[in-house]
């Protein structure tokens, strides 16, 4: 990719966001082959909405661009996605106020009101937790009040979902398959260390330090399994230059309890370079090339590219999607954790699940894609990983 497109996407993103001043462009509209680029990037990362909103404004996209209706929709669409969640938020929060279950809203509810306007800040879901005694006391309260559906308990987390389709994903816990012991370690204090919201008996809001950790824990998770995205490093952004910590070192200290600092760090100053205008280093310039390719939730490439370290080669890696082991199987299938004897048959059943058309054809896929990476490629990104602490 021309080095061009992403510099001028985040001098965009600078302007929508950061407050920065927007470039000199000599006050054309931008080349049209340019436009289509910054488009397919930037819709790729879900920041189409930011980029529009300055493209649209300074007039720097070409008469009649067919770019330009596709920005301007995306602009839209966030302003009317940010109401409608903003609104189901405040009618879940307060039928768990009623039913008297303490929870605490996660993720993009909470960043968005840090962005200079809350529509900046994309979410496609709701993300809110509960104590994992009162999940079922807490979604038969939204059933019944709100007619929410609920699916297929996961490792983690009940989705639900609205009459008009609004997605929550109801949380009992915030560690996520294969998510690091010392990460998850952290993690298991959330309740402990949140305050009650201002003017509520039930809403509770986590501390700085805790938010600011599970921000970083969940986007190493990301980043891990192919890639991140670039809004979270915007985010990370925002709460280093929006938010002032009563203690700044209690970020760090619970970065370094979790075994996160190293990737904190790295993150840290390639946000500095996306969005202050800081010079690259080598590690950033490899951070880049892998978050940029792999669009909000990475690739499967990056993703077998690392697993293939982890394995210990391309048959190993195979023989393990094979076989999951049972700290994996155990996320697709919870009840592994009290009856670890069913760990054939959830294995078997796994399979037979890969046989189904969508799952086989996915499942080829992957494998052809193991087949053809790179030695040299495996080498570098574990080589990056190990930089980062991961």
């Amino acid at each position: 990719m021309n080095q061009t497109v992403p510099n001028t996407l985040f001098a965009l993103l600078r302007t929508a966001v950061c407050g920065a001043p927007l470039p000199d462009f000599g006050g054309e509209p931008l080349p049209e082959e340019l436009v289509r680029q910054i488009w397919a990037l930037a819709k790729r990362h879900d920041m189409a909405h930011l980029a529009g909103e300055v493209l649209l404004r300074e007039q720097l996209l070409p008469p009649d661009s067919p770019e330009a209706a596709g920005f301007e929709r995306q602009r839209t669409t966030a302003v009317f996605r940010y109401a409608q969640l903003n609104a189901e938020l405040e009618r879940i929060c307060a039928v768990l106020e009623r039913a008297e279950i303490p929870h605490l809203p996660l993720k993009g509810s909470v960043l968005r009101r840090l962005y200079p306007e809350p529509w900046m800040r994309t979410s496609c879901d709701i993300d809110v937790l509960v104590r994992r005694e009162q999940l079922e006391a807490a979604a038969d309260a939204l059933v019944a009040q709100l007619s929410y559906r609920k699916e297929a308990l996961s490792s983690h987390d009940l989705p639900l979902f609205s009459p008009g389709g609004v997605h929550l994903e109801l949380h009992y816990d915030l560690i996520e398959e294969r998510m690091d012991e010392r990460a998850a370690g952290a993690l298991l204090t959330v309740w402990e260390s949140a305050s009650l919201q201002a003017g509520c008996r039930y809403r509770y809001e986590m501390s700085d330090e805790m938010f600011y950790f599970y921000h970083i824990a969940h986007m190493a998770k990301h980043f891990q399994n192919g890639g991140c995205g670039i809004r979270p490093l915007l985010d990370l952004w925002i709460l280093d230059n929006r938010v002032t910590p009563r203690n700044p070192a209690a970020r760090d200290a619970l970065l370094e309890q979790g075994g996160l600092l190293p990737f904190a760090t790295a993150a840290r100053q390639l946000s500095h370079v996306w969005f202050d205008g800081a010079q690259p280093d080598d590690l950033t310039r490899q951070m880049e090339q892998f978050i940029l390719f792999g669009g909000v939730y990475g690739t499967e490439q990056n993703r077998i590219t690392v697993q293939h370290d982890r394995k210990g080669g391309k048959l190993r890696y195979i023989l393990s999607r094979i076989f999951m082991p049972y700290d994996s199987l155990v996320f697709l299938y919870p009840v592994l954790r009290k009856h670890k004897w069913l760990l054939p048959v959830c294995e078997v059943r796994r399979w037979l699940r890969l046989l189904q058309p969508a799952r086989a054809k996915r499942t080829m896929r992957e494998l052809h894609t193991s087949q053809h990476i790179d030695r040299q490629q495996v080498e570098s990104t574990a080589a990056m990983m190990r930089r980062l602490g991961l």
